[in-house]
């Protein structure tokens, strides 16, 4: 374990080491910070992100710096954000520091001007966020707001609205959803059992078809439980 002490130099075999043990490191600290912290970088989280990018950087670098000390440092960084986001759920005025709420940019077809300045954006990229909307005409936006994650929600007038078969008054099949059960010739288990089938019942659903299990690349449920099979060949069968 002498990779982990600051030394003069390091052998091959210790910096891969270093590469490794930070690498499973980073990927439980990640963990730990929870998936929202991943797909929506908040105030909070870019902070973390540049410290603690910061501090596993310097030993993976550096011989002379333990790494050690930075993974002490970066455990004790970690438990202080998991507090703070719990606190910030418990204390109003701590969510508004961290999580402040939404700007109004436009409102019924009118620009907020004072309100850009409040979210340090430029006329150029609310336009640009627009277009990004397939808006082409900026009084046709009932509301457009800015979110703490730094996207735009864009809400269109009633008028230029989508007709949707509710509006017409349209009878509609229920909604169903295509979900992977094999991907390769692996069973997704877990999804068997979620919609209370067992494997009996997918061997009978794929033996209507010429493909055997090992030999499917893709094979997709609906909720109606039909399953659609995808042979090796990617030629597409007809559902069971």
């Amino acid at each position: 374990m002498d990779f982990f002490a600051s030394k003069e130099s390091l052998t091959t075999i210790e910096w891969i080491l270093r590469g490794i043990v930070s690498f499973i490191f980073l990927l439980l600290t990640a963990k730990l910070m929870g998936q929202r912290s991943i797909s929506q970088l908040r105030f909070l989280d870019f902070i973390i992100a540049l410290t603690l990018g910061n501090i596993i950087a310097h030993p993976l670098s550096d011989e002379e710096l333990g790494l050690k000390g930075s993974m002490i440092t970066t455990i004790v960084l970690i438990l202080l954000y998991v507090t703070v986001t719990w606190l910030s759920l418990k204390w109003p005025f701590l969510k508004r520091y961290l999580d402040p709420p939404p700007i109004t940019l436009v409102k019924d077809g009118l620009i907020q001007f004072h309100n850009l300045s409040k979210a340090r954006i430029s006329i150029d990229f609310l336009f640009s966020e627009l277009r990004k909307e397939k808006v082409e005409d900026i009084q046709k936006v009932s509301l457009a707001i800015w979110e703490p994650g730094g996207t735009i929600s864009v809400f269109m007038d009633t008028p230029y609205q989508p007709v949707t078969p509710a509006d017409m008054k349209l009878e509609t099949q229920p909604f169903t959803i295509s979900r992977p059960i094999i991907i390769d010739g692996t069973i997704d288990l877990s999804l068997l059992q979620e919609i209370g089938k067992d494997l009996e019942w997918l061997h009978a659903k794929i033996a209507f078809t010429p493909a055997n299990i090992r030999d499917v690349i893709l094979a997709t449920v609906t909720e109606n439980e039909n399953v659609q099979v995808y042979a090796e060949t990617k030629k597409k069968r007809s559902p069971s």
